[in-house]
């Protein structure tokens, strides 16, 4: 089967739209200071990061405080839109490199996630750009560089590993640290220091496009993936930027930057909590706000989120950033501020510390609101403190502070593939099986559908391929990204195939073909689902919502026309979103889910389908029955569910937390007895699983809290554990949840979080829906209110037999 082969971007096609990049040798030694010098105290190693950066912030001007608070986005596409919004209008007016580095720069973006450059290539050329950075601003600071990896370093010849909704679905905090690791060191070691991710929004509805960069509906299950995500990138010396605080998700009708109508309530107990988890367990040391306005203010603006809350009662001590243009569009968007001075003045007071990607808010305007008396300079002093504290931390206000990139600059090595491949492995969710997978090796299998030869079909649009890739075609796609079909057809007899559809647009014209190859075939294997994209350039992604919960285009029509041709259907969905498969579900022979599973995600696929791999992941989004009736999750309360008093019902055709294999491990019984449980303690929960297949089978433990009665509506029930287990033919392993009461707090009537005394139930459960046993408690002692300090996650222990 044909393979897709990588292609090498020109030397001077990068240097040429890389205007910055000089070969000036003199840059070099330029604003460095001389070994034989006394250290001045920003240099001075005896003092505090605190010391040095309260020193050398006494030493600038206006200007030069400024210039540490703003991002410079090099070669950004003025004339168009292509990888932020708003992007041509914002990056019109922009001031060249040379003006802005005069004065120092805070933070240098996307150098290699703007254009397709070459590892090597792109790491000399930063440091001849930061050599030029140091030499023009009087105390040789570099330039802070960040980049995106949210589905893997953004760059050209990157690894392109599953998205985060992937990550929900492993159920795996440990793999997915693995990964992060693996892509913080690829960013260190060509000179880049922040990433922006993880994304923590939690999934609220559907039909928002940005679904696939979310690890799940669940705030405990993305706070603890996330939080291991944080760690991993922070262990190999990148910042890790959490993202977007907060709410963003919440969007009314699922459409980006709309509205979000959450209450204090909500945005405490759904949005907030990942944030916690990630600042407390992963330590990440920057932020991003939202783009949302929660019940009318812009997150930007909101002093109340991004300094009473964040920095006064969590204690977060590290750089909150500003989402791409996000200062402007409180003037431009939301209207709360009637000139760029005012946003800047906003955002500042609010307390945003760096305007990113690019000079709109924080330069002129804000040095001419200072001046003017308009704000007060000691705002800019509080966020240069910050971001000079950061800049020690990552070593770049060093008298010997070398650019020079390190010798691996491998993007996409086999060790990285591999990450890739494990993950994905876990991450498929077998959905569905009347028996006919996994293919027998005499099958004949007609492989069909707009995905089923297409390797865009595996990435989500924070893949660089997706998201710049596309706008380069003559580059090629940098990594080698094989399909469906691909990897299908090196394991069985594939006997026929057409796409029969194109994802998105109308046209039936390739039914015909479809329909006669599944008709030779002794099963049809259609791969459906999404074509990620940027802005309404895609069916999922930034900026592509989508109107109800319908597979896109002709898709659906494709489907049913496969159906009725007799041929087994093994539906594969490679998507961003779930899709509501109620009208189909029940006439598929199979269905498999994966979510833009990265460029190993064929090989994974096909390994599920022939069974060389027993299929494990689990649905970190539930899969509804009806394209309507947007938005509904697991987490409501009994009013929010199936009852008598509505006509419709919002159960989900497969729930939250599902997911099937080939070999069911075997499930001890467990003890229900009721305990009482102290309300400033813990309690226990424990379940045996033994293997009695005859091969390896994964599964996932999940412990969700019911609470029968509070003193406010509450969600039926909720995640407070879970804990992936594997286990070889013939092993045993007993698994022991330790939750501490504060994993059943909620925020009670008057507005403040607490541990009600009274009867829950801890349910050990395969899923959501498939409870294996409900282990009865009672929490006694006297009403608790809590803080901070609230314990966030249970403690698990594994033992194996």
């Amino acid at each position: 089967m044909k393979r897709r082969n990588v292609q090498r971007t020109e030397t001077s096609e990068y240097e040429e739209s890389r205007p910055i990049m000089s070969t000036d040798t003199d840059a070099a030694s330029a604003g460095t200071a001389s070994a034989e010098a006394p250290p001045v105290p920003w240099h001075d190693h005896r003092l505090g990061r605190s010391e040095r950066a309260a020193a050398l912030a006494a030493e600038m001007t206006l200007e030069e405080k400024t210039g540490q608070l703003v991002g410079l986005w090099v070669g950004a596409d003025a004339s168009g839109g292509d990888v932020a919004p708003h992007q041509s209008d914002m990056s019109r007016d922009a001031p060249s490199f040379d003006d802005v580095i005069v004065d120092g720069l805070g933070q240098l973006t996307r150098p290699f996630g703007t254009r397709p450059v070459p590892p090597e290539l792109g790491a000399q050329s930063l440091a001849r750009a930061q050599h030029r950075i140091v030499a023009a601003n009087r105390f040789g600071i570099p330039a802070q560089v960040h980049e995106e990896c949210l589905a893997g370093f953004a760059a050209w010849g990157a690894t392109a590993y599953p998205v985060p909704l992937s990550w929900g679905a492993s159920f795996d905090p440990e793999l997915v640290q693995e990964m992060s690791s693996r892509i913080g060191r690829s960013m260190r070691a060509v000179g880049v220091h922040q990433g922006l991710a993880p994304v923590l929004d939690v999934v609220r509805d559907y039909r928002w496009g940005r679904v696939e960069e979310s690890i799940g509906e669940d705030p405990y299950l993305v706070g603890t993936i996330g939080a291991s995500y944080v760690s991993g990138l922070e262990s190999a010396g990148i910042v890790a930027t959490l993202k977007h605080f907060a709410g963003y998700s919440g969007s009314r009708a699922g459409r980006n930057h709309a509205p979000v109508s959450a209450g204090p309530r909500e945005m405490a107990e759904i949005f907030l909590p990942p944030f916690e988890t990630a600042l407390r367990h992963g330590k990440a040391r920057s932020v991003m706000n939202s783009y949302a306005e929660v019940d009318g203010m812009p997150a930007a603006g909101d002093r109340r989120l991004l300094t009473d809350l964040l920095r006064d009662t969590w204690g977060f001590d590290g750089v909150v950033v500003a989402d791409y243009f996000a200062i402007a569009f409180l003037r431009t968007l939301q209207r709360v501020a009637e000139t760029d001075g005012d946003a800047a003045a906003r955002a500042l007071w609010a307390g945003v510390d760096v305007e990113l990607p690019s000079v709109a808010a924080y330069g002129a305007p804000l040095i001419e609101a200072v001046k003017a008396g308009d704000v007060d300079e000691a705002l800019v002093d509080r966020a240069l403190q910050r971001v000079l504290e950061q800049k020690i931390d990552l070593g770049l206000i060093e008298a010997d502070y070398d650019p020079t990139p390190l010798h691996d600059t491998a993007f996409d090595d086999a060790d990285s593939r591999e990450i890739a491949l494990r993950l994905a492995r876990e991450a498929v969710v077998l959905v569905d099986n009347d028996g006919t997978l996994p293919l027998a090796a005499e099958t004949r299998v007609a492989v069909v559908g707009p995905l089923a030869d297409d390797p865009f079909a595996m990435l989500g649009c924070y893949s660089f391929p997706a998201h710049v890739g596309v706008h380069h075609p003559e580059t090629g796609l940098g990594i080698d990204i094989p399909t469906v079909l691909d990897e299908l057809g090196a394991r069985r007899d594939v006997v026929g195939g057409a796409p029969g559809c194109d994802v998105m647009e109308p046209g039936r014209d390739g039914f015909d073909a479809a329909r006669d190859a599944a008709r030779d075939a002794d099963v049809v294997v259609v791969a459906l689902g999404d074509r990620a994209g940027l802005f309404g350039r895609g069916t999922s992604g930034e900026g592509c919502d989508a109107a109800d919960l319908r597979l896109p285009g002709e898709q659906q029509a494709l489907l049913e026309s496969l159906l009725d041709t007799g041929t087994p259907v093994v539906l594969v969905l490679l998507t961003g979103r779930p899709y509501a498969l109620g009208a189909v579900a029940d006439r598929c022979a199979a269905i498999v889910q994966a979510f833009f599973p990265g460029q190993q995600g064929a090989q994974a696929l096909a390994e599920v389908l022939t069974g060389e791999v027993n299929p494990s992941g689990h649905l970190p989004v539930g899969i509804p029955r009806d394209p309507g009736g947007q938005p509904a999750t697991y987490l409501a309360p009994p009013l929010g569910r199936a009852n008598d008093v509505s006509n419709l019902d919002p159960t989900a055709l497969y729930p939250f937390g599902h997911g099937l294999s080939y070999g069911a491990l075997t499930w001890h019984p467990t003890a229900t007895d009721e305990e009482d449980w102290d309300a400033e303690g813990t309690t226990s929960v424990s379940v045996a699983l033994s293997n009695e297949t005859a091969a390896r089978v994964d599964d996932v433990v999940q412990v969700y809290l019911h609470d029968p009665v509070a003193q406010v509506t509450r969600p039926v029930q909720r995640l407070v554990a879970y804990r992936r287990v594997s286990l070889a033919a013939g092993e045993s392993v007993e698994v022991e949840f330790r939750l501490h009461a504060d994993l059943t707090s909620f925020i009670g009537a008057q507005g403040e979080r607490i541990v009600e005394p009274g009867a829950v139930e801890l349910r050990v459960a395969r899923s959501s829906a498939d409870v294996h046993a409900a282990v009865r408690r009672r929490i006694t002692g006297p009403e608790r209110r809590l803080g901070a300090d609230r314990v966030l996650v249970a403690d698990i222990e594994t033992r194996r037999a």
